[in-house]
């Protein structure tokens, strides 16, 4: 059984820096797509970024680009959000979700496995 564990979240004033983990752990964790998602209270969960391990090919909501970045450690299985600039429209639980596959998907249905959440909160 594979889990996903997520770490890093919590309250950060308008402006500051947080830095998201996801360690993957269990059996040969094999799935190639890890994505960081989000759910805000009250709204549909959304794509924030997601990275290829294999390729280190990204891809980033508009909401993000050039604030937030993605990255993996192949090694420790982990992936990582460093979230800079941050809002408080960045408000919300955040997901970390993987999938088999060769591309990107932003759909979160089409991604199996994924973490507890952890909290972000951006305070203006």
């Amino acid at each position: 059984q594979v889990q996903l564990t997520e770490s890093g979240g919590g309250l950060v004033q308008a402006g500051g820096s947080l830095r998201l983990s996801c360690a993957a752990s269990g059996r040969t964790f094999r799935n190639n797509i890890m994505g960081w998602f989000r759910q805000a209270p009250g709204k549909e969960r959304e794509i924030v970024a997601a990275i290829i391990r294999s390729g280190g090919n990204t891809y980033y909501a508009d909401s993000v680009k050039g604030r937030f970045t993605i990255s993996r450690d192949g090694a420790k299985n982990t992936v990582y959000l460093q979230m800079n600039s941050l809002k408080p429209e960045d408000t919300a639980v955040y997901y970390c979700a993987a999938r088999s596959g060769v591309t990107i998907v932003i759909t979160p249905t089409a991604y199996d496995i994924w973490g507890q959440g952890t909290q972000v909160t951006v305070s203006s």
